[in-house]
């Protein structure tokens, strides 16, 4: 399977589901197709992103079982949405999202980078974590599922920093190689003395995990 085959696998059927950062809109087809939700809204901040979505999906959306809006975030998405997606961001823009909008009912995440730091913001505002997992598609990617509430019990230093789910694994290790032999590369040429001990807690972590 690839990448978007696995993330729309984390999808629970539901009534309402919304598709934030839609971009092309393959996810959004994916859980109308499937069945995975009876109504769609995908939504972009880009016009010109929006567009390539609405041709995909313009069947559904002459059908008015999917509406485009294009906005920032999930400023136009309604609060009581069953289910969201937001993809393909970083983990800080992610937050910001969902800081300025809400935490939807239920949502899967796929933070292209600082998933550590989304893991925190969930479990910090008493969210249910369900699945929190990585896989590969040409690259790695960390995926978290979960509700708004319901609350998740703490998590290991280990457990924040790559996933709880994640930690069993195998891809895990894959990921853990590529990026160790990053880490010591950076520590060669990094002169910076916080950066250097930044670089060596990676390192840690990294080599507990190959263990």
């Amino acid at each position: 399977m690839g990448r978007i085959e696995i993330l729309c696998s984390y999808f629970d059927y539901c009534q309402s589901f919304a598709d934030v950062g839609c971009d092309h809109g393959y996810c959004t087809e994916y859980a109308l197709k499937s069945g995975k939700c009876k109504s769609a809204v995908i939504a972009d901040v880009s016009a010109k992103c929006l567009a390539k979505a609405e041709k995909l999906l313009s069947a559904y959306i002459q059908s008015g079982v999917c509406r485009s809006v294009c906005c920032d975030g999930l400023k136009d998405i309604p609060e009581q949405t069953e289910q969201v997606l937001i993809a393909g961001m970083g983990g800080e823009e992610i937050i910001k999202i969902l800081s300025q909008g809400f935490i939807p009912q239920k949502f899967v995440l796929q933070p292209m980078k600082n998933a550590p730091k989304l893991r925190e913001f969930l479990l910090a505002r008493g969210c249910k974590i369900t699945a929190d997992d990585i896989f590969r598609d040409d690259k790695f990617y960390f995926v978290i599922k979960g509700e708004r509430d319901g609350g998740t019990s703490a998590y290991s230093q280990s457990q924040l920093f790559f996933g709880r789910d994640s930690l069993n694994n195998p891809v895990l290790k894959e990921y853990a190689q590529a990026e160790l032999a990053k880490r010591q590369r950076h520590l060669i040429s990094c002169t910076d003395g916080l950066a250097r001990e930044k670089i060596m807690e990676d390192i840690n972590l990294l080599t507990e995990v190959l263990k």
